[in-house]
């Protein structure tokens, strides 16, 4: 499959320049989308993921978080780069920088009107600390960020849901169930599934899950001026 949009190089608040996958909306433009990769880095079934959210009328950036320590960097699910992946994300890469460079892309897209976040596994930790930390977000909408139970502290400034399945063995649901009861102001949806529900390329891949799972991102964001 051929990819709507362009991997570009873009400026980071500290001068450096990571990449930055960009598509534009088609059709009448909703407003913008900053779509956070899964700890596999900016693949092709991130791309697919964003230009999907394109079609439905945003436009979207995702950057390449890992680029400052593992330029172009992109897994598959294979053990062997699962644990490439595990050591880039928790070990080489900073999280507060990544955070950075998320917010600079939403600077990018707020002059044109609401921006919104979405993201996976890894993704879905940054959304949720996004949606804690900025101001400039219409509404989130996290998927299995394993990350999520320990900020349970933080509380978003905008909108949020959460996507988490039941069967993640990564995702103790006591952990889950603790968000739900300390952020009431937050929909916290579990499904029949496992972790990475949502990829297609992935044995835990549970299509009406990610597709419910979609229409509630979806209708978020168009509650919220999306």
């Amino acid at each position: 499959m051929t990819n709507r949009g362009t991997m570009t190089s873009v400026a980071m608040s500290d001068g450096a320049s990571i990449g930055v996958y960009h598509v534009e909306s088609k059709g009448t433009r909703k407003g913008g989308l900053v779509l956070i990769q899964e700890i596999f880095g900016v693949t092709d079934h991130i791309k697919e993921l964003c230009d999907g959210y394109a079609e439905d009328g945003y436009e979207v950036l995702a950057p390449a978080l890992y680029d400052r320590v593992a330029p172009n960097f992109q897994a598959t699910y294979d053990p062997e780069d699962i644990q490439k992946a595990i050591k880039v994300a928790r070990e080489l890469h900073s999280f507060p920088q990544a955070m950075e460079d998320v917010q600079t892309c939403i600077d990018a897209l707020k002059s044109k009107g609401p921006v919104f976040i979405t993201g996976y596994c890894y993704g879905g930790s940054m959304a949720w600390a996004m949606a804690c930390r900025s101001a400039d977000l219409a509404a989130a909408s996290g998927y299995y960020g394993s990350m999520v139970p320990g900020m349970i502290d933080q509380s978003p400034k905008c909108p949020t849901i959460l996507h988490f399945g039941r069967h993640d063995h990564g995702i103790p649901m006591e952990g889950v169930e603790a968000v739900a009861a300390r952020h009431p102001e937050v929909a916290v949806h579990v499904y029949e599934a496992g972790h990475g529900f949502n990829s297609d390329r992935r044995t835990d891949y549970h299509p009406e899950s990610a597709s419910l799972a979609r229409e509630r991102t979806l209708a978020l964001f168009a509650a919220n001026g999306g």
